[in-house]
């Protein structure tokens, strides 16, 4: 009863905190990143589809998603972020809520999705075998996490992202393969994200940055997996 009291108060903090100060000036915005497009055609979305995205935001991924004609969900712990799915996609099914506690039935949906957010989950082995719970039998698992082998990371001149304020828990790769492994997944494919390849994150932030910016996004092109900032896996129910 402790630790559930707890938890409830973890996520009352967290959504606080996305709407307050993460997403406190976000808009509807019907734009899709480039990134995303291609991701999309990475993993063969088609049509008809159903898709969930845990940790949703505000829905970039579920609009490219949108934008192939499948079926988009999702659900995520900021109010303001919910909002802005449904002025974007109206027919879409959203939901406010935590990652660890789907509100939907079981195998429902053919991809099911968590991008850049579970590491900040208070549990997220118990969000992991929910999102195993809602997936159909052949369904499958797009999940992008922070890697703690990062390069720059490990150099010292990166700490965290500003969700450090709140939680997040960095693994190897190896940390999360044996997490996935142990909610009941296995990892068909893994590859890097390489969105910062691009003259918009370069130039984000001080103009005295972009350099700094611009070595590490080119670096990424070349560095090895082990060495990556974030990377992707595809991932399955496991059979055994």
């Amino acid at each position: 009863m402790g630790e559930k009291h707890q938890n409830r108060r973890g996520y009352s903090d967290t959504s606080r905190y996305y709407d307050t100060m993460y997403y406190r000036n976000v808009t509807p915005d019907p734009g899709i990143p480039g990134h995303l497009k291609r991701l999309v055609s990475r993993i063969g979305i088609r049509k008809g589809q159903r898709v969930l995205d845990v940790a949703c935001g505000t829905g970039k991924w579920l609009l490219a998603v949108y934008d192939r004609e499948a079926i988009p969900a999702g659900i995520d712990l900021s109010e303001r972020a919910i909002r802005v799915c449904k002025v974007v996609m109206p027919n879409g099914d959203f939901c406010l809520g935590n990652g660890e506690e789907l509100p939907f039935g079981s195998a429902e949906f053919d991809l099911v999705s968590c991008l850049g957010a579970l590491e900040h989950f208070i549990d997220p082995e118990l969000a992991l075998k929910d999102m195993v719970r809602v997936a159909k039998e052949d369904g499958r698992f797009l999940l992008l996490v922070p890697n703690a082998g990062f390069l720059t990371r490990r150099l010292g001149f990166y700490r965290g992202t500003e969700q450090i304020a709140v939680k997040e828990d960095v693994l190897t790769l190896q940390g999360w393969q044996e997490l996935f492994e142990a909610a009941g997944l296995r990892i068909l494919e893994r590859w890097s994200d390489l969105h910062v390849l691009s003259w918009s994150w370069i130039t984000a932030g001080p103009w005295y940055g972009i350099p700094l910016r611009a070595a590490q996004a080119f670096a990424l092109a070349v560095w090895p997996l082990s060495w990556q900032y974030q990377v992707y896996h595809l991932c399955q129910k496991r059979k055994d």
